[in-house]
């Protein structure tokens, strides 16, 4: 298996574990009555299901977008960057007459 997709894979679990520690912690803080609601509910554990999925999806694109981020290679930052250092004068503005034509007003 290429090393991306079961590093991907692996980061999608991690976030999804995250996911199932956090509704459980919502449930069992009863934020907003939430034990409440879907314990006395008959269809509440279709609830805690896509709750868990749908926080699992946001945790587990968080996850992978780190492990990316991190993947930074330090190889790369052994030479000087940024382009050649050049210094550029803004343009020095002086200012300048503009003769205007000026009516007579009528009376």
């Amino acid at each position: 298996m290429p090393k991306l997709i079961r590093m991907y894979i692996i980061n999608v679990a991690i976030g999804f574990a995250i996911a199932a520690g956090f509704v459980a912690m919502l449930l069992y803080f009863n934020i907003a009555n939430l034990w409440h609601l879907v314990s006395s509910s008959d269809k509440g554990w279709l609830a805690v299901l896509i709750l868990w999925i749908s926080n699992g999806i946001i945790f587990a694109g968080v996850q992978f977008g780190i492990a990316v981020m991190r993947m930074k290679d330090d190889d790369d930052d052994d030479g000087p960057g940024g382009g050649l250092r050049e210094r550029v004068m803004p343009p020095v503005r002086e200012p300048v007459l503009v003769r205007v034509a000026a009516h007579k007003p009528r009376p």
